[in-house]
């Protein structure tokens, strides 16, 4: 029964996206995509003293990947770029709430994989190993 919550939140953020759309003026943005099923997405991040002060997304892809981006979005505002760098798998499991699986692993972090990789490179730091895997 609690999978059933989780999924109908997950389809909710995915028709009705929050923070899709591209943010005028990014201090940095980057493109990522996901070969195997074709999903996109652009990440763009405000940055002010080392925190994320307004994020957004925009791209075509799966519920999974969408869903996943609003809800991403949503919990990295307001955090430090150094608590983005640390996000990893476990982080997307808990915010989703459920395992995607090894099919749709790729799906639910590309726009952690994005959104990482903006950190990094705001910071003008090589993108970790960690993260390029995602």
């Amino acid at each position: 029964m609690a999978l059933d919550i989780y999924a109908e939140e997950m389809i909710s953020h995915y028709e009705h996206p929050h923070n899709k759309g591209k943010l005028e003026k990014p201090d940095i943005m980057l493109h990522e995509n996901n070969p195997v099923c074709g999903d996109e997405m652009t990440v763009y991040c405000r940055i002010e003293n080392g925190i994320l002060k307004e994020v957004s997304f925009d791209g075509e892809g799966c519920a999974i990947s969408v869903g996943t981006a609003s809800m991403l979005t949503d919990f990295a505002k307001g955090k430090s770029l150094e608590e983005i760098e640390r996000m990893d798998f476990n982080t997307i499991k808990e915010l989703i709430g459920i395992d995607p699986g090894p099919a749709r692993v790729k799906c639910a972090t590309l726009a952690l994989k994005t959104l990482k990789g903006c950190a990094f490179l705001y910071q003008h730091k090589d993108i970790d190993i960690a993260t390029k895997e995602l």
